[in-house]
């Protein structure tokens, strides 16, 4: 019998193998939106000076990443020294230094477009290969004396791009390649070239110069010669160097929780120690460093299995209304019959950088920022009602302030009910109670009709699906985002656009906890 294993795919195979890569990615709406966007925040470090403004502007246009940003700033790593939290882009890229937003925010980039997919747990582990050989480039970048030696991080991070767009656009031919190079008998380098036609390298070099990545990234991509390295005689070999480094140390230090001491850490001193001047006590350092920003990095990315907020607040709540937030829907054109649009998320996000922009400008007041969310849900999900309801604590009610859609006045004037004397057990209450944001794609089910108020069944009778997102700032339950349909929506809530909603909701809530 033929071991499959260790037989190579003719060249023609590969050809064909390596052509259709190119094309499927090419081809991809979300990697050349991709390829942009790292164009983009390359163009912005190029530039003759770059500004803190433009860097901190296109963070602030991506909630996701402002969030993130935000998040590792306020890590142990980089907590400042007062203990004061960082709530602004520009502080924190002031805190972090402009290059380490920079490379973050590609990062993040790579994360948000690649860690969603049907093998996500092989392209996990190459992503965090790539996130930790950038922490790793920034490490070598900061012992340099090489001008503009920062880019080494970004080289180190895309070091990997060929094996994350195997992993992620070819699956079948990743599990090949990952079986011929655990054989023993050939490199990651050596398989990929068997199987693909082409090496991860070269692949990655390929697709950063179809985005208009500049050369020196480019090149960077590169195969070294095998066996001990000398000091780099240019920028640009070390540059070579320190992308092929970094992607090694990623490897080990995704493998073994104490590598120092391991025959890969010698291995890793004989062909890098001269070129670098390393040394075993550097090199143990490095991987300390290294491990710590990791952490800090995953931790900002969510990219560990935390206990959420959402998580642990709904403990109170009955197994029905845990199980109401869904998770449905494709992209398409046109709206669902629920009256959704199926291009929902691309509203949301649009709405979400205009909220961010508004707020970013400083001097948004919170009613504003209400009736700009507020519009966005209304809009992107194709609601018929939608209002926003707020606690009279001297009136002893909740009653609605402003709202859209049909018979808005009617709705919204009759939308007032008092506040339970202790607490309750209908739907709007346990949403309060428990902090809990609610998406309801059946109003008509027996378990949700029965916590649904009388008030609210008298006044809207109709209400076949709708949601709940409660306003709650520290314990003050201050009201709720409350909006529906007429019809079911079966196509419920993608995971997408449920953290979109939620960034609408937490860009309301810090308005109100500044006042």
């Amino acid at each position: 019998m033929v071991d499959a294993v260790n037989q190579a795919p003719d060249e023609g195979a590969t050809r064909r193998v390596r052509a259709a890569l190119m094309q499927k990615v090419n081809g991809d709406e979300e990697m050349f939106a991709l390829g942009g966007s790292i164009a983009r925040v390359i163009e912005l470090a190029d530039a003759d000076e770059p500004g803190p403004h433009d860097l901190a502007y296109f963070v602030l246009s991506d909630v996701a990443l402002t969030q993130r940003i935000l998040r590792l700033s306020n890590t142990v790593r980089y907590r400042t020294a007062g203990g004061t939290s960082v709530t602004t882009v520009s502080r924190a890229i002031a805190l972090l230094g402009f290059d380490n937003v920079k490379t973050t925010a590609l990062a993040m980039l790579l994360v948000d477009t690649l860690d969603n997919g049907a093998h996500a747990g092989s392209v996990r582990v190459e992503l965090e290969a790539a996130l930790c050989a950038s922490l790793v480039g920034r490490e070598m970048a900061r012992l340099s004396f090489y001008q503009g030696a920062e880019e080494a991080a970004i080289g180190a991070l895309f070091k990997n791009l060929g094996a994350l767009l195997v992993a992620s656009h070819e699956h079948a031919r990743y599990r090949e390649i990952r079986q011929l190079a655990g054989a023993g008998k050939h490199t990651p380098a050596q398989a990929s070239q068997m199987i693909l036609g082409c090496s991860y390298d070269t692949l990655s070099a390929a697709v950063l110069a179809e985005w208009k990545i500049p050369d020196v990234i480019v090149r960077a991509q590169a195969a070294l010669a095998p066996g001990p390295l000398k000091v780099a005689a240019s920028r640009a070999e070390w540059m070579r160097q320190v992308a092929a480094f970094s992607l090694d140390v990623a490897r080990l230090l995704g493998t073994s929780t104490d590598p120092a001491g391991t025959p890969e850490a010698r291995a890793l001193l004989a062909r890098y120690g001269a070129a670098f001047e390393l040394d075993a006590p550097g090199l143990e350092r490095l991987f300390v460093n290294v491990a710590e920003g990791m952490q800090g990095l995953m931790e900002s990315m969510n990219l560990q299995p935390l206990a959420t907020p959402e998580a642990d607040a709904a403990d109170g709540l009955p197994d029905v209304l845990m199980l109401a937030t869904l998770d449905a829907g494709e992209d398409d054109t046109g709206a669902w019959p629920s009256g959704k649009p199926k291009n929902a998320r691309e509203l949301l996000l649009a709405g979400v950088q205009d909220v961010t922009q508004l707020r970013a400008a400083g001097n948004a007041r919170v009613n504003d920022v209400i009736l700009a969310v507020l519009e966005t849900l209304y809009r992107s999900l194709g609601f018929r009602f939608a209002t926003v309801c707020l606690k009279d604590a001297r009136q002893g009610q909740y009653r609605a302030r402003v709202s859209f859609g049909e018979n808005q006045a009617k709705l919204q004037a009759g939308f007032v009910f008092p506040i339970p004397a202790h607490g309750g057990r209908d739907l709007f209450m346990l949403a309060l109670e428990n902090d809990a944001d609610l998406m309801i794609s059946d109003a008509a089910s027996p378990k949700i009709r029965e916590l649904l108020p009388a008030w609210h069944r008298a006044l809207l009778p109709d209400a076949k699906s709708f949601i709940v997102l409660p306003l709650v700032v520290g314990k003050a339950q201050l009201g709720f985002f409350y909006a529906d349909r007429a019809s079911t929506a079966a196509e419920g809530v993608p995971p997408d656009e449920t953290a979109m909603i939620r960034a609408l909701k937490r860009q309301v809530l810090a308005a109100l906890a500044c006042g």
